[in-house]
This record gives structure tokens, sequence and C-alpha cells, in this order.
């Protein structure tokens, strides 16, 4: 299996375990295989007997298979058996689902160490770049960005790792309490938190210029582990495989998708899913007030918002304007015309946006693809919230409830059952519950105490050479093991 640049694709080809550790591309652009892994009947039966006979972790196995080619199967088998254990998750099953209610589910992939989906990735990358690291006899130092779960994620699953440092920016103030706790109470000493004078948009471009520069990147052993990282990616492939399967009895039975996103990582792994053949008929896009992908997918105009126009909203994770992983989607969309994928997004740099709205032949393909997208304001949710819990009696997080909302709206015209992607565990958003509700939301044992710990975290302004600056003198302040 070979990798491709989404902005130059005749660039030479990568291998998985190289893109592993590099993120991005030299190019600027992201990883795509040179071509998808098609799944037939007969791989479809095979997994829906391993799923139920193995697990999980057996299933992420055989997914993950045919997409590396440069590690070897059992040592793939090996790190996902360690990645998905009900040590580490909550829920043997390690994603359940469950029917909320008629033909809506919920599939529940905050059952990880921090109650976030992003442990589904995290947990499997965690093993992979130490099996990687150990394997050249290299180190490397993790910078990433976070607008909420991503960043306790990752250092919950790097913490304590051989060869490894983890730099998280987050934006200050931006956080909810219980997200700051889980990130800033943890005192390990390969773990740098850096609170940016700014918003998530903000974190990540300067992620994206330390990794432009190619020098400080090569000397400092700069990595990645946002979902610019297609090895999170296509873990994240897994769980939609899994949820078809536990939703279907046979192999030509379709389900849609309600995907709450504001990054569209999450939503771009059914996209990477449904482009294999699984059979997914629509997959929603679920935004809040920060509605720029919704109206690209409603609509066929791309406005990116400047950090000053995106909003602090409820469902902080997707305060999000500039979705990195749109531009995979847009490379497919296109064909592979990594020229056109540079000069659109040029375009919605420097000019504030593109259109493919008079496009009738491009649009007539977006709905080829299967996507569809609603919104949700902080109203929205919380009647959401308020309504699951009271009628129904099952409390969801800020995020799940655009989700539900949203799929609540496409149920009219889709005849599929469609599955709303859990986020996270309502913990991590008391105060958008106790709105909701008037009630607390019940505080998981395995996280008592956590607003109590003390904070670790540096305090910086929005400026890429304050942050280089930073790692520079962590790195050479600290050792790794």
């Amino acid at each position: 299996m070979d990798y491709i640049s989404t902005r130059d694709a005749s660039s030479t080809p990568a291998k998985f375990a190289d893109i592993l550790l590099g993120g991005l591309a030299p190019d600027g652009g992201l990883y795509l295989p040179a071509e998808y892994p098609q799944l037939d009947d007969a791989t479809l039966t095979q997994w829906r007997t391993l799923l139920a006979e193995k697990g999980y972790a057996a299933l992420a196995a055989e997914v993950l298979k045919l997409f590396i080619d440069d590690i070897p199967a059992e040592d793939i088998e090996a790190m996902t058996a360690r990645a998905y254990t009900s040590s580490k998750f909550a829920s043997e099953e390690i994603v359940p689902v469950t029917r909320l209610e008629g033909q809506l589910y919920l599939g529940h992939l905050s059952e990880g160490p921090t109650a976030a989906f992003k442990d589904m990735a995290m947990q499997l990358l965690g093993e992979l770049f130490e099996y990687e690291l150990g394997r050249r006899g290299e180190t490397m130092n993790i910078l990433g960005a976070t607008s909420g779960d991503t960043g306790s994620s990752a250092e919950y699953a790097m913490r304590g790792r051989t060869g490894i440092r983890v730099f998280m920016l987050t934006p200050a103030g931006r956080m909810t309490p219980f997200q700051q706790a889980q990130m800033f109470g943890l005192d390990d000493p390969n773990i740098f938190n850096i609170a940016v004078d700014g918003v998530f948009d903000d974190c990540q471009d300067i992620v994206k210029a330390v990794s432009g520069d190619a020098e400080f990147k090569r000397e400092y052993r700069i990595g990645a582990v946002n979902s610019i990282n297609w090895a999170r990616l296509v873990a994240q492939v897994v769980y939609y495989v899994s949820t078809w399967l536990k939703i279907t009895e046979t192999n030509d039975q379709q389900i849609s998708f309600s995907v709450p996103t504001g990054n569209f990582g999450n939503i771009c792994a059914g996209h990477v899913a449904r482009q294999m053949g699984l059979p997914i008929d629509r997959l929603i896009v679920a935004t809040n007030e920060n509605d720029v992908l919704e109206e690209f997918f409603r609509t066929g105009y791309y406005r990116p918002r400047t950090a000053e126009k995106t909003v602090a909203t409820s469902s902080p994770s997707m305060d999000i304007s500039r979705a990195s992983n749109f531009e995979r989607f847009l490379y497919d969309l296109l064909e592979g015309d990594a020229a056109r994928v540079r000069f659109l997004l040029d375009t919605a740099h420097t000019q504030g946006g593109f259109s493919l709205a008079e496009d009738r032949i491009m649009m007539d393909v977006i709905d080829e693809f299967g996507f569809g997208a609603g919104k949700s304001t902080h109203a929205d949710r919380v009647a959401t919230i308020k309504d699951t819990w009271e009628r129904l009696g099952v409390m969801i997080d800020p995020h799940t409830a655009d989700g539900v909302f949203v799929a609540r709206d496409w149920r009219k015209d889709v005849d599929t059952p469609i599955v709303c992607l859990e986020t996270a565990l309502p913990v991590k958003f008391a105060e958008t519950i106790v709105e909701a509700t008037g009630q607390e939301p019940e505080i998981p044992e395995r996280f008592a105490g956590i607003l109590d710990a003390e904070r670790h975290v540096t305090d910086l302004p929005n400026d890429v050479e304050k942050v280089k600056q930073f790692i520079i003198d962590s790195i050479e302040g600290t050792e790794v093991r």
C-alpha cells in the first residue's frame, strides 16, 4: 500500500510507517492511500463472524492490514490487542451500539480512558508510535492542537511511553473545566501543555507552520497526532465497520451515520469506509453554529471564517471553521486533481473561500458521495439533551446532541437506520447538562477528584516562534526514556 499527497499526487509514494511518523506531507498536503482497498461480500461475511467470536481488537487488526504492508501482521494483531482491552475501555464490546428510539441508534465511542471518541484512535496510535520508534531506534516530539478532547486522549495514550514527548496546544479559556483538568492535571515528564492566546484554528495554524518548517521538523523530530495523521484516521474506520456489522444482519443492508464534526476527521473516516465499499447510505455532517461544513454540503460554497468570527459555543470541540480533513474529501471529489486542490485551498485562504455551487455536475457528485448536512444551535442541543433524558432516560453530551438533533431532522429523507456517533460522556460538559436537565451528570469512578488536581500548563501568545522556542527549551531540559 502506497500513500500520496493531496497536494502533489506525482510525488514519490510513501509507506505507512513513514507517514505514521511524518504527519503532513513535505508539500503541506495530507496523505491518502494511492487507492482504497475494496471490501467484497466474502470479507464482510468473514468479519461478521470475527467480530462476534473474537471481538473489536481482532476486527481492527484485519482492517489495518488492508492499509499496512510494512509492519508484520502478527505485530499489528499484538498492538490492536493491547490497545482495545477491557482494562482500558469500560465496555468489553469497546464500541457498544444501542437503540435510542425507532430507527435512530447511538454508537458509543466514549468508553475509553478519557471518555471521548478520540480514544478510539489514540490508544492505537500510542502503540504504533512506540513500536515504530523502537524499531528505528528514534525519538519523537509530538506537536498537536486540540479544541477539547484530542489533547487529553493523546496525552493519556502517550504518557510514559518510550521515546516520546507530547506538546499540546489548546485555545486558552475555550475548553470546559473538566477538559482542562484532564489535560492540565497530568504531571508526566514527557507531557507539555501550552495554552495559546487564540482559538483552535490559531493552534492548528501553529502546528501546520511548525510542521511546514522542514528544517525545524527534521532537527527536532516533530510528529503529529491530530487527525491530519492518516494512521489516526484509518483507526477510526474500524468503528464504522463494527457498527455496521452490529446493526445489520445481511451484507446488502445499508445504514446511515450522523456525525458531529468540526475538523472533518471523524466523518472523513466514514467517507473512507464508504469508498471501500462498506454499505453506507448517508454520511450526515452535524455542525454547531460554526457551520462552514454544513454550508458547503448544502450549497457548494466553502467559506472558512477568521478566528474572530469563530463562535464560542456549548459544543466547544466543534468550534472550528477551517476543517483540516476536508482536504482529503476535496481530493477525492476532484478525482485526484492535486493542482486544483491546492488552488482551491489557497483561494480559500487568501480570498475567504471558493464555490462549486454553479457546477451542477460537481454538486451531483457531492451527493453521490452520500453526504448530507445539518446544524444545531445552543437552544437545539439543550432541548435535545432535555428530551433524551426526560423522555428516553438517556443522557448525552452537547456534541452528541448536535448529532441527534440533525439526525432527527434527516429521518424524513432516509429509509435506512441512522447511527449517531457519540463523541463524549456528559460529565465533560457539566454546565450545559445542568442547564438542560437541572442535574449534574454522573462522574465515572475513574475520574473522581480530577477537578481538584494541580494544573501543569504554560501560557503562550499566538506566535509560532515563541512556540518553537518553548519546544526547543523543553527538549533540552528533559530526557525521554
